[in-house]
């Protein structure tokens, strides 16, 4: 099959690309590689850096860059939306609790679906609001998997600990206590995307009064049934 077509330096961008996606390579891997010549191969690897979907490690190697996981989570968006909306509807109803979708954004984490309870005091979450990734228990699973180097930049001014994160990866779910908002508890369970990947993370809350001082005894089944059931419908999707 001729994967030529026909512009130029779009295939030998792609090349880079491809050779990339194999792991990380220095300009010589590369020009070994691709079959492209030295000025050739380096020119458009910086210009793929310059537009961040190539980037270094910190031996100076090229890998794929951040930009292409952003693209792939925006193309994932609408998928997951559809998938989860209806299970957050049931996880509201089996728990009586407000049920919400996040999902990481940079230093924060963002809403992106929500179940509200019909009656009562509505301590949800709006769709759309950030919220700051150093309190909660959605942002502890979105934070517990992360690569080592990340995990701990994450730490710096949260009010959860490395402890806790190694908690969290040993039982599947987190639970808060007024950590994030006073009088809030929550749990939350994570979504798994290509490759086990922590995606977004579903979650329940409401007040401690209903909750209780230990909301995961209550409800880390239900939630991670509910995040298992996301999950495996995502997979099916693909």
């Amino acid at each position: 099959m001729d994967n030529s077509s026909g512009v130029g330096v779009l295939d030998k961008a792609v090349l880079v690309l491809n050779a990339l996606e194999a792991g990380p390579a220095s300009l010589a891997q590369l020009v070994q590689a691709t079959g492209l010549a030295r000025p050739t191969a380096h020119r458009l690897a910086v210009a793929l850096e310059h537009h961040r979907i190539v980037s270094r490690d910190t031996q100076g190697r090229f890998v794929l860059g951040p930009r292409l996981s952003e693209l792939s989570t925006a193309a994932g968006e609408d998928r997951l939306l559809a998938v989860a909306s209806p299970v957050l509807a049931q996880l509201r109803d089996l728990t009586g609790e407000s049920a919400q979708l996040y999902r990481r954004q940079g230093d924060e984490r963002v809403c992106v679906a929500a179940a509200e309870r019909s009656s009562g005091l509505r301590d949800t979450v709006p769709v759309g609001s950030a919220l700051p990734m150093l309190a909660g228990s959605a942002a502890q699973i979105l934070l517990a998997w992360e690569e080592p180097d990340r995990l701990h930049r994450g730490l710096r001014g949260a009010k959860f600990t490395a402890a806790t994160l190694a908690s969290v990866r040993r039982r599947g779910w987190a639970h808060s206590v007024g950590e994030r908002e006073q009088g809030v508890a929550s749990v939350s369970a994570p979504i798994r995307g290509v490759g086990g990947k922590v995606v977004a993370a579903v979650s329940v809350s409401g007040p401690i009064e209903r909750l209780t001082r230990t909301p995961g005894r209550m409800h880390a089944a239900p939630v991670v049934t509910a995040a298992e059931r996301i999950t495996e419908s995502m997979r099916r999707a693909n």
